[in-house]
């Protein structure tokens, strides 16, 4: 039998870095999904505050396989 999978769209932040962003949303996503399989950076923006960079946001779809 072959296998089905999901795709689910979470956005994540970080103070830091784009990279940093990618980490915790994909330390979220397996901490709350079983079997994830891949993550795609869908889009990734940064919020300016005083004229300065305040936060780096992506948008990952996640993808996981089904349980049977």
């Amino acid at each position: 039998m072959g296998a089905v999978a999901r795709v689910t769209e979470i956005s994540a932040k970080s103070t830091e870095s784009f990279e940093d962003a990618i980490r915790i949303g994909i330390e979220r996503a397996t901490s709350s999904l079983r079997n994830v399989q891949s993550a795609w950076v869908k889009e990734q923006r940064v919020s300016i505050q005083n004229d300065a960079v305040a936060d780096y946001q992506v948008n990952l779809l996640v993808t996981f396989e089904l349980e049977n």
